[in-house]
């Protein structure tokens, strides 16, 4: 016999703050069997109905309540202060100290932290336990780096795993051009240039340029390189600079970089040639030139005596290097020089330092340098007024003006090595126009003109 249905329709509508939930329930006909009358089964019984009613209203208000549960879901955002430990953040945000040891000791599989820092931002999700129906943490997430985030996620029993998530990142070109009112480090820094950028041009310029001489109010630079870049536009990194020029005194001098077969990558001007000197003029970054070569009134003993160096004024402990490849002769405490390293290069070179505060790593008589390697750090030992660095460039063992000194090419690029120098001075150069009119050129996608440039 064909079983009929119950057309009785309840819909109730619960109103709360902020919060309107529609059920329509649709009550089943109740159970009837080959001997029920038509009437009964359309017409079913105070009882029957009382009891269904009963029920779904049950039904009803947990609905509800799952609804004005789930609105309780939230996602909040806490800052680490001064002192916080991670513990503490957790707690204060209402979790209880079981699951913070349980996300605790996640995360300490994927970093340690102890390492997270007063004003680091925690992202925490809560969600509904459908078991329980109470509040629990689901998700934590916060930054290490605009490219790298730590995430802790809930899983169905209950513990928590930690993972680390690396953000989608593209390569950019980027330019930065600037007009030199002061120094060049004061009109990199007003365009906003990397510090790692700025230093990385200096050292590049050192070979050619005086830098506290040879600058004039006027004069320009540019600079491209390459960063890596999240979707949102966040630099996760600063590459290599790809091109950089000065003009100096409206002379200019453009450098590009060039990755040799070997993995080497140096600097070279327009024509070929390495910029890389047989010696640096200036073998400290961001000092001030204090006294030039030649006679002077000495500033301790009080009469006119011959400067047979260059002094840089720089504040204690700033690195010191080597001016170029060589052996060290002398890492000694040397009368009025106070700390003293002298290094021996190719054809009759030696470059000595002093008043140093401290001799570098391995710097022992004997060893060999390379240019650029530290080899001490400025300080003021011996006969000296403050901490700077006493520089002497040595000829055939007599002192020579550093500044006066001509020094040729370290590298001539040849042949194909040369054919494919030009092939890539005229992709940077072609990357470098287009960037005149525009701050960057992104590459989402691997190009052969990318790839040459690496």
């Amino acid at each position: 016999m064909a079983k009929a249905l119950w057309p009785g329709i309840l819909s109730c509508v619960c109103a709360g703050a902020s919060l309107a939930a529609a059920v329509t329930l649709v009550l089943p006909l109740p159970s009837t069997t080959a001997k029920t009358s038509l009437s009964s089964i359309f017409s079913p019984t105070p009882a029957d109905l009382q009891s269904q009613i009963e029920h779904d209203l049950t039904g009803i208000q947990l609905a509800v309540r799952r609804v004005a549960t789930a609105a309780l879901n939230a996602t909040k955002t806490v800052t680490i202060k001064a002192g916080d430990t991670l513990s503490d953040v957790l707690q204060g945000s209402g979790i209880d100290r079981s699951v913070t040891l349980d996300v605790v000791e996640a995360i300490k599989q994927v970093y340690n932290p102890r390492r997270l820092q007063s004003g680091q931002d925690l992202t925490l999700n809560f969600i509904d336990d459908p078991k329980t129906e109470d509040r629990q943490l689901d998700e934590l997430t916060f930054e290490l780096s605009p490219g790298e985030s730590v995430a802790v996620a809930r899983t169905d029993d209950g513990t928590y795993n930690a993972r680390k998530i690396m953000a989608e990142t593209h390569r950019e070109m980027t330019r930065y051009d600037g007009t030199i009112s002061s120094s060049l480090s004061a009109a990199a820094g007003e365009a906003g240039v990397p510090q790692k950028i700025l230093n990385a041009m200096v050292n590049m310029f050192s070979f050619d340029v005086d830098f506290q001489r040879d600058i004039q109010k006027g004069d320009s630079f540019s600079v491209m390189f390459e960063q890596v870049v999240t979707k949102d536009g966040r630099v996760v990194s600063t590459e290599g600079i790809r091109v950089a020029s000065m003009t100096l005194s409206g002379s200019p001098l453009k450098l590009y970089s060039f990755k040799h077969s070997d993995g080497f990558v140096d600097f070279y001007n327009e024509k070929g040639e390495g910029v890389r000197k047989a010696l640096l003029r200036t073998p400290i970054n961001g000092a001030r030139l204090t006294s030039g070569f030649g006679m002077r009134q000495h500033p301790i003993l009080g009469y006119s005596k011959m400067h047979q160096g260059i002094d840089f004024g720089a504040p204690t402990g700033t690195p010191v290097f080597a001016a170029g490849d060589g052996v060290i002769e002398k890492r000694e405490v040397f009368g009025g020089y106070g700390n003293y390293v002298r290094v021996r290069h190719s054809s009759g070179y030696a470059t000595a330092y002093a008043h140093l505060s401290r001799f570098g790593q391995n710097i022992q008589v004997g060893k060999r340098v390379r240019q650029e390697q530290i080899i001490g750090y400025v300080g003021t030992t011996g006969r000296s007024t403050g901490p700077h660095l006493h520089y002497e460039i040595l000829r055939d063992n007599r002192q020579v003006n550093p500044m006066k000194v001509k020094f040729p090419s370290s590298l001539k690029l040849k042949g194909t090595t040369l054919a494919r120098f030009k092939e890539i001075r005229s992709i940077a150069d072609r990357q470098y126009a287009e960037l005149i009119q525009s701050s960057r050129v992104a590459m989402m996608m691997p190009s052969e003109e990318t790839s040459a440039l690496r």
